[in-house]
């Protein structure tokens, strides 16, 4: 790709928890970098140390908003070329999607469609999209999700919503764009934290340090990957696989762990004496894959290995979010 000074990228959901750190490596590549964040999730902290350089550019939008999207992206591609768009805006509490569907179809749908109107519109044809292990549903601890597993039955609005936008990435490649990429992410840990177990846990410690409340009772097993390896792979692929579409699982090697194994280990890290509650239901929420096989041989086969399994992630996660809440 072409890395020239004068050449931009634009990073939609660009203040939040992944996006933030697209952001930071584009940015010390002498990249200029558009961020898109209406920060429902994300938070302009995140990327307050890099606003003082012109070649950061942050537009607080609802991005459903086409008309000024589009100009936003119009102008700032008109200074600075754009080679992809990274499309990480969306949604990421399931459960508040599944109390209220409309909040997946505004903030992870609509923005899908919003940006790639606007994208049409100015003349940009390279995506990269932030999809989801939820785009399959649940089939069961035994069947390996593969790219190409079948039927997609989701489970949430959110894994919905994620899969409606894959289906119109795909019908705009076949229409204006001249590349895509889609990522199914699984459960991606690190910091700056937002949302996620984690989180929740050492939030619950602090606020009582005798007792872990757990949703679900505890034998939810997971795959788990730190965000510094997630943006690794997504960037790996984007140089390496150049088919017109692409589609990739992006995860560890092993099976995860066990909601009751971070649990313990958070707690063993923030308030050792702390008693742990167990729910017992096999799920946390309505909506919640409770257990799956997360297949990245696709990955491999590319040429990208993770060096930390779920449990490393999770555990280096642990140190880092608790430093990140005083815990």
């Amino acid at each position: 790709m072409d890395v020239s000074v004068n050449t931009g990228i634009i990073i939609a959901g660009g203040a939040g928890f992944i996006g933030s750190h697209l952001v930071r490596h584009f940015f010390a590549s002498g990249r200029h970098v558009l961020v898109l964040d209406n920060l429902c999730r994300g938070r302009e902290a995140h990327i307050k140390d890099m606003l003082g350089d012109g070649r950061l550019t942050f537009a607080n939008i609802n991005i459903e908003d086409t008309d000024r999207l589009t100009r936003i992206m119009g102008e700032f591609h008109t200074s600075h070329p754009v080679d992809v768009l990274w499309h990480m805006a969306a949604n990421s509490d399931i459960p508040a999607g599944i109390a209220d569907p409309d909040i997946d179809l505004r903030d992870t749908f609509m923005t899908t469609h919003s940006l790639l109107t606007a994208m049409r519109r100015i003349g940009l044809v390279r995506i990269a999209f932030a999809s989801s292990s939820a785009v399959y549903g649940d089939h069961g601890p035994d069947t390996p999700l593969r790219e190409d597993t079948g039927p997609l039955l989701p489970i949430s609005s959110y894994g919905a919503m994620k899969l409606a936008s894959e289906a119109s990435v795909s019908a705009a490649t076949e229409h204006f764009l001249e590349r895509s990429w889609v990522f199914r992410f699984p459960n991606v840990v690190g910091v700056p934290a937002t949302h996620g177990v984690i989180l929740d846990f050492i939030r619950r410690l602090k606020t009582d340090p005798r007792k872990l409340d757990v949703l679900g009772d505890g034998t939810q097993r997971k795959a788990y990957l730190h965000v510094d390896e997630l943006v690794a792979a997504m960037l790996f692929v984007v140089e390496r696989s150049t088919a017109r579409r692409n589609c990739f699982n992006i995860g560890p090697l092993d099976d995860g762990v066990t909601v009751r194994s971070i649990a313990e280990d958070v707690v063993a890290s923030v308030a050792p004496d702390a008693a742990i509650a167990y729910g017992q239901e096999p799920r946390g929420w309505v909506g919640d894959v409770p257990r799956f096989s997360y297949d990245v041989g696709s990955l491999a086969a590319l040429g990208f290995t993770p060096r930390l399994g779920s449990r490393d992630a999770v555990r280096r996660a642990i140190d880092e979010i608790a430093r990140q809440e005083g815990a």
